[in-house]
């Protein structure tokens, strides 16, 4: 049977989420929404293309759907920081284990999986869009490996608008966004992250300088909601300028399957750099 404690405390949380979600719905959600179907592929094509198809229609869906995700954690880093305000400690601690925790490391986790994602989806893509440029000479030798851009390089560079694309990319999830929240994913995953809100972390450190040791101590405050809020808000408007290079990038394929597929000029693709006789 639930005892008074966790009745109390199951009231205070209801009576909490429901001044989040006043909050939440009298402020605006700020940013926008990326798109959906939004590419002019024919009806009919080669069955060559499938494969392109299908990704676009996946990889395109769920990148909208992430930073689209992004958009809405921001308003409710931001939602959450106003109900907040004001609170003891204790009030504060009980609020941020409850609800909090998950949605600030999901948070901080999004650049980079955006990112990846970012890179793997137009990796893909520029591959099997290759077929256009390349013709017979075209081989099915994508890496299968983790997908960083240089990785993806050789298969993007001949798309002219490629370049683009990777400049707004590569501030996504940089050395800014990394100091700002103490490392957050990277030492999340190995090691004892920053807290949020309350708490403090990483007291001790190991230091291995020169081959000497030695020990500093201090420790990591805990990251502000409305701090994470406003980096993630940056990050966020990165995603929608890569967002908009990678719609360019696509229509550029797009334009060079069709003229294949009516016997045009191609202009633009191919695998930039030398195969060797065992395809690598």
């Amino acid at each position: 049977m639930t005892d008074d404690f966790s009745r109390d405390r199951s009231s205070r949380l209801v009576d909490r989420y429901a001044q989040y979600r006043i909050a939440l719905d009298e402020r605006p959600t700020g940013g926008r929404f990326m798109p959906y179907r939004w590419w002019a592929l024919p009806d009919r094509l080669d069955v060559a293309w499938m494969a392109y198809r299908e990704m676009l229609g996946d990889y395109a869906t769920e990148l909208a759907n992430i930073i689209n995700d992004l958009t809405h954690h921001v308003a409710r880093l931001r939602a959450w920081d106003v109900v907040i305000a004001g609170l003891d400690n204790e009030e504060r601690h009980e609020i941020s284990h409850e609800f909090i925790d998950v949605l600030g490391t999901v948070a901080l986790g999004q650049p980079y999986a955006i990112k990846s994602r970012f890179a793997f989806a137009v990796g893909h893509l520029s591959h099997q869009a290759n077929q256009a440029a390349d013709g017979a000479g075209w081989v099915d030798d994508f890496p299968v490996s983790n997908l960083y851009l240089n990785d993806i390089e050789p298969y993007c560079s001949s798309w002219k608008r490629y370049r683009t694309f990777k400049l707004r990319l590569e501030p996504l999830a940089g050395k800014d966004f990394k100091n700002a929240t103490d490392d957050f994913r990277n030492v999340y995953n190995h090691g004892f992250s920053s807290r949020f809100v309350i708490g403090m972390t990483g007291t001790v450190s190991r230091i291995v300088r020169d081959g000497r040791v030695g020990y500093g101590f201090g420790g990591n405050e805990p990251l502000g909601i409305a701090d994470v809020a406003d980096l993630l808000a940056t990050e966020r408007d990165h995603c929608y300028r890569t967002f908009e290079a990678f719609q360019a990038l696509v229509e550029e394929q797009v334009a060079a399957i069709i003229a294949v597929e009516t016997g045009g000029q191609v202009m633009s693709g191919g695998r930039s750099i030398p195969r060797t006789q065992d395809g690598s």
